[in-house]
């Protein structure tokens, strides 16, 4: 009787890390080598502009918070508002507009 009292059982590690073994090479097979990258181009910042303030034959049309417009800063009624830019973009078709809204403005009425 004293000799069963004596023995403890133990664990196999063995086999455990046989196991631990062939995972590890399973998941170095599954994972490619070298990842797979998506062409990108990052864009690149503008080159340094020799004048110092923006081009005079830019518009920008403004709609104010009262529902205000203005064109270039100079007020201007909505109904006006298509003859002054056909006539702006007769002299020059060039011309780049800004529509701008102000800050706290709902977009549909700036699309408006």
């Amino acid at each position: 009787m004293a000799m069963m009292q004596d023995q403890r059982a133990q664990i196999n590690m063995t086999p455990m890390i046989d196991i631990l073994l062939v995972l590890i090479i399973v998941f170095m097979v599954i994972t490619p080598m070298a990842p797979t990258v998506l062409p990108t181009l990052v864009p690149q910042p503008a080159p340094p502009s020799p004048r110092g303030r923006p081009p005079a034959d830019d518009i920008v049309l403004t709609v104010r918070a009262d529902g205000s417009v203005q064109l270039n800063q100079a007020p201007v009624r909505l109904t006006d508002l298509r003859e002054r830019l056909l006539h702006l973009f007769q002299a020059a078709p060039d011309h780049v507009i800004f529509v701008r809204g102000e800050k706290g403005l709902e977009f549909r009425r700036v699309r408006r």
